[in-house]
């Protein structure tokens, strides 16, 4: 990642930031409060444009480029955000009161607006913190459930570290797991695959693109294979969602693991899908008092919840523009880099990697 840090740009981003927290506190009502939040997010989107890439002065500037880490909060989902932070406070979970019903509406929205981007129905989406802990949920939670008769999950040596951590922790539990290694260009072999499964198999958990080199797996033939031998198929698509198509149903996907802030929604929430036909029956890592059709225990933050669905329903709209401008993009970096510098080589295979990771080795450089 390139990173050149101009002072006076610190000091412009800081300034800007106080300017935005200024305008929301100084409102006395909670009326007032969403008005003026409305209208410093506006005055901040307005401002950040001046900071845009195309300008003209941007010598000297950091350069922002670590989006497989974290998106910025997209203006539109912040502004579907704001009312629930000031005047729609209710607790979603509480419904015997008009407060309750308008915040437990709002999530129900945002339930849709996620199962819409990967083809579920929204009955199948569960809330949580983040992908890292869908991932825990899906991983331990299936393996848990079916231990009794089945003790065996197959993942792979390139997985998210919370999903191979998860896995070490289902082993010390006396489950056994299998971790395929990738072939060179960071596939996975489907041979290898079929031959780990087992009648003790109960998971197979495989990302769908990776974080560090941004490689595509065969996640429809690995779903067909699962399907076909009764084993059912976790995906970690926390860099997936929003960026390739997925649908769950033709991929065959059982459990899907979705991020917030990977899609320029707020940090602090993402989603798992759970499938209800065929049933998948996971055991909950949370106790508590049994939101999420008791899966994922302990009460929706509703503003960020509705933050997702906004961030998910852009994202989808967006997909097929956002492709071909990161497409574009891609490629005029690395044909300037590879043009600059000698001995330059993309990890991955180029023809089944996701454009907006790119992944370079330079040449005496570890």
């Amino acid at each position: 990642m390139l990173r050149l840090i101009n002072p006076k740009a610190v000091k412009a981003a800081i300034g800007l930031n106080r300017q935005w927290v200024a305008c929301i506190s100084q409102s006395a009502t909670v009326g007032q409060q969403s008005e003026a939040a409305v209208s410093s997010s506006e005055q901040f989107r307005q401002k950040r444009i001046k900071l845009n890439i195309k300008s003209d002065n941007v010598e000297g500037r950091p350069l922002y480029l670590d989006a497989q880490a974290t998106t910025p909060l997209d203006f539109r989902v912040l502004d579907a955000m704001l009312p629930y932070l000031t005047n729609y406070y209710g607790n979603p979970h509480s419904r015997t009161h008009a407060y309750g019903w308008e915040t437990e509406q709002a999530v129900e929205k945002a339930r849709e607006q996620v199962a819409a981007i990967i083809g579920a129905e929204p009955k199948e989406i569960i809330f949580t913190s983040g992908a890292t802990e869908s991932n825990n949920i899906a991983v331990k939670g299936v393996a848990r459930f079916y231990g009794s008769k089945k003790k065996h999950v197959i993942t792979t040596q390139t997985e998210h570290k919370c999903v191979l951590d998860s896995c070490r922790a289902l082993e010390n539990e006396g489950f056994r797991v299998t971790y395929l290694p990738v072939q060179a260009n960071g596939i996975i072999d489907m041979k290898q695959l079929e031959e780990a499964i087992t009648p003790d198999t109960s998971l197979v958990s495989i990302m769908t693109v990776n974080n560090e080199i941004g490689v595509k797996q065969p996640i429809s033939d690995i779903g067909a294979l699962c399907r076909s031998k009764k084993v059912f198929f976790h995906t970690d698509a926390a860099q997936a969602v929003g960026k390739i198509p997925l649908d769950v149903n033709s991929m065959n996907i059982d459990l899907v693991s979705i991020s917030g802030h990977k899609i320029y929604g707020p940090k602090g929430v993402g989603a798992l899908y759970v499938r209800r036909r065929p049933r998948v029956r996971l055991e909950p890592i949370q106790s508590g008092g049994g939101q999420e059709r008791g899966l994922r225990s302990g009460t929706v933050p509703a503003p960020l919840v509705v933050g997702l669905g906004a961030a998910a329903e852009l994202a989808e709209k967006e997909m097929e523009y956002d492709t071909k401008w990161i497409n574009f993009l891609s490629k005029r970096l690395l044909d300037r880099i590879t043009t600059a510098l000698p001995h330059v080589i993309r990890n991955g295979d180029p023809e089944q990697t996701y454009n907006g990771c790119l992944n370079l080795s330079f040449a005496y450089v570890e």
